[in-house]
């Protein structure tokens, strides 16, 4: 004798789920969606900062777009995103991978690994900058030729500087990102591996590699979307110079808007900076391929 299931029976209970998501949908509606609203607007405004705000409908975007500055930044910011991901990827991978193994002395090394990454942007900033004074820093201290050098007066050192110190700060996190990916790769790949006679070069790159494809996706949007936000560090240490060589499109954004008093521009150049990020973190998950959110490993 089949049960009878009225209508009432046939309905399932409520999901709680999204009452648990309210908080987070609440606060990045009012601290992402809402002030990105108003930069929206600003830049179809006129303003100082302080006075009154007067619609002046496409003056903003007609000024910053004609500026000749406007190039140069973004050119030198997708430099810096470029070279920073060079740079970072790799040594992040082989940290990561190192770091992954069992042996408690890597354990102890990834603790020392991480203490950049807890330190502020600026205390960084105003300690290299210390140390590479031509007069003061650590050159002249320990009267070494070879580190008494104008390295933030030169446009080619001081982008140098500025990679260095960002690779410095961010790779332990992305080698704790990686770490964690390798430490997920079944050990079953690797023993069928040695019983096939492969090294530890070629179960490098013919299976921790593969296994990380998305790993890697996700490192490099941190780091691509992430290098659009530099500014206290590089303002610190080179404040866009020499000249304009380290001008990237946060800090003339800043420029623009609180040492000029020109909000509109500065606003521009925000929502600018929102869509060439959307446009990279699409870029990325497209080469992700379709199914990014899908597992690699083995049985998933």
């Amino acid at each position: 004798m089949s049960a009878v299931t009225g209508p009432a029976q046939r309905r399932r209970p409520r999901s709680a789920l999204p009452w648990l998501a309210a908080p987070a949908l609440v606060l990045f509606v009012g601290f992402a969606v809402v002030p990105l609203i108003g930069v929206f607007a600003l830049s179809f405004t006129t303003w100082d900062g302080i006075g009154a705000i007067h619609a002046t409908g496409l003056t903003s975007w007609r000024k910053v777009l004609t500026d000749p500055g406007l190039p140069h930044a973004l050119w030198v910011t997708f430099l810096v995103m470029a070279v920073s991901w060079a740079v970072q990827t790799p040594l992040s991978i082989l940290l990561g991978t190192f770091l992954a193994g069992r042996q408690r002395y890597r354990a102890v090394l990834g603790v020392v690994y991480f203490i950049p990454l807890m330190l502020s942007s600026a205390a960084i900033a105003l300690a290299y900058k210390a140390l590479l004074d031509p007069n003061f820093g650590l050159g002249a201290g320990l009267d070494i030729q070879a580190l008494s050098k104008d390295w933030l007066g030169r446009p080619g050192l001081a982008f140098g500087v500025v990679i260095f110190v960002v690779s410095w700060q961010f790779i332990p996190f992305h080698s704790l990102i990686y770490q964690g990916g390798v430490q997920q790769i079944p050990q079953s790949l690797y023993e069928a591996a040695q019983l096939d006679g492969a090294g530890r070069v070629r179960q490098f790159f013919s299976i921790t590699l593969p296994q990380l494809k998305y790993t890697i996706i996700t490192s490099s949007t941190l780091m691509v979307v992430g290098s659009l936000t530099f500014f206290d560090l590089i303002f610190i240490l080179t404040e866009g110079g020499p000249g304009d060589a380290t001008r990237v499109l946060a800090l003339d954004m800043y420029k623009r808007g609180f040492q000029a008093s020109l909000m509109g521009p500065a606003s521009v150049i925000a929502v600018i900076l929102v869509l060439v990020g959307l446009g990279l973190a699409l870029l990325l998950r497209r080469l992700g391929g379709r199914d990014a959110g899908a597992s690699q490993l083995e049985g998933a």
